[in-house]
């Protein structure tokens, strides 16, 4: 079964399905394997239960004539992608970084769709598997995509790359995220740099944080740089100060490169500031009207806890705990420190995939608190708890929860923010 057979069966059922249980009649099954599943084994059932056709990896599992053999099912997928990929001859924005991945491309999309006809990753579905399947969901009459990448290791974002082949790419940042994975910061860097190696070898373009001197360093070499930031840049803009008590979303005015007004966001918290300055960019190089960028980025709302702003019992709660690392976790609890309202509670949970350093990060976070004043302060689970602090050390999120439930806070803003691992939502 060659890739071009492949695709001739694709086009027929353009459909992709790598769970039985989210499986609709017409899809194509792969028989993925992961470290507790082999797909070859639900192949049979993928087609008793509708799909046209399964791509297993194992003889064993040839049981049907709609089975197709191929000697790899997982690189099967990417190879089918990069051949669906390259039917295209469309901008292919890569969108990569530590913090913000989601939101800047969700922003980007946004932005985008005014104007142009834009596929984009669902969700965050961001890795070896999600991005296949994200580029053979691109309909033909697309005119931009915008594929999101994540990694917890070096050559991750290389390999990408080699079916995505993106024309344009982005790094929001370059933070202590998955250092367990990278190695450290210095990994970090390089493996969300190759992002910017390959735009460098294929000639393509890349918007750059110029605020970020790694970032800057990162792209040197690449004959086609737009830069946004705070200070220099084709795009500038700040965050307007905070208006009263009550004010929590992130408004921006830009000062240069667009003349769009004020933008007030439905972001919380200025670290948001990069991702809006990003879209603006990402806009303006692809000639969406000014106007068009205000309205897409003022009515994006955040959700999947990403930045939300939930309204309950008369407090305001920032609700961020889709995933932490130091560098999301010291931003977010400096944005709340600076708002002017009286009453802040902190509840956070634990940081993961930090190796060596997870101690040390958690000390530093717990050092950052210790700077300002809180009403309550409630640390959960990981490493928190074998430090020793002055705050509120509770098991996990159900025992926060239990906990949140007893003060019976009016009138606080209260952040809410860990890994995923750690579950927070579940504190409401």
């Amino acid at each position: 079964m060659t890739i071009e057979q492949l695709y001739a069966v694709y086009k027929t059922f353009p459909s992709i399905q790598t769970d039985t249980r989210k499986l609709k009649a017409g899809d194509i099954f792969f028989a993925l394997k992961g470290d507790n599943f082999n797909g070859n084994q639900f192949a049979q059932s993928a087609l008793d239960a509708g799909a046209a056709f399964a791509v297993i990896d194992e003889a064993a599992y040839l049981t049907d004539s709609k089975m197709m053999l191929v000697p790899d099912a997982l690189k099967a997928l990417q190879e089918l992608a990069l051949h669906h990929r390259r039917q295209f001859s469309i901008p292919f924005i890569a969108i990569t970084g530590s913090n913000g991945k989601t939101t800047t491309k969700e922003l980007v999309h946004a932005v985008l769709s005014t104007t142009y006809r834009t596929a984009t990753t669902e969700g965050n579905l961001n890795n070896h598997i999600g991005i296949p399947l994200t580029l053979l969901k691109i309909q033909p009459d697309a005119q931009m995509a915008v594929i999101e990448m994540g990694a917890n290791h070096q050559k991750e974002i290389e390999s990408y790359c080699l079916y995505t082949e993106p024309t344009h790419g982005l790094i929001t940042n370059l933070g202590k995220a998955h250092l367990e994975g990278f190695g450290g910061v210095e990994g970090v860097r390089k493996g969300k740099g190759e992002l910017f190696d390959y735009l460098r070898l294929h000639g393509g373009t890349a918007f750059v944080l110029w605020d970020d001197e790694h970032l800057q360093q990162k792209a040197e070499g690449i004959t086609k740089v737009i830069r946004y930031g705070q200070f220099e840049g084709d795009i500038t803009g700040r965050a307007l100060p905070a208006a009263g008590g009550e004010e929590t979303f992130l408004a921006v005015e830009l000062s240069r490169g667009a003349n769009t007004g004020a933008i007030h966001t439905q972001l919380v918290g200025d670290y948001n500031l990069p991702n809006v300055l990003a879209a603006v960019a990402i806009g303006k190089h692809f000639g969406v009207e000014d106007r068009l960028i205000r309205e897409s980025i003022e009515a994006y709302k955040p959700a999947n806890s990403r930045s939300q702003l939930v309204e309950k019992d008369g407090n305001h709660i920032i609700l961020d705990a889709y995933n932490a690392n130091p560098s999301s976790m010291r931003a977010a609890i400096e944005n709340l420190a600076r708002l002017p309202a009286a009453d802040k509670v902190l509840m956070l949970g634990a940081m993961a995939e930090l190796g060596d350093e997870s101690l040390q990060e958690h000390q530093h976070i717990i050092d950052l608190i210790s700077r300002y004043k809180w009403k309550s302060v409630v640390l959960v689970g990981g490493d928190f708890g074998k430090i020793t602090h002055p705050f509120i050390q509770l098991a996990n999120s159900a025992v926060a929860h239990d906990w949140l439930q007893q003060q019976h806070f009016s009138n606080v803003h209260l952040l809410i923010k860990g890994s995923r691992s750690m579950q927070m939502e579940k504190v409401l």
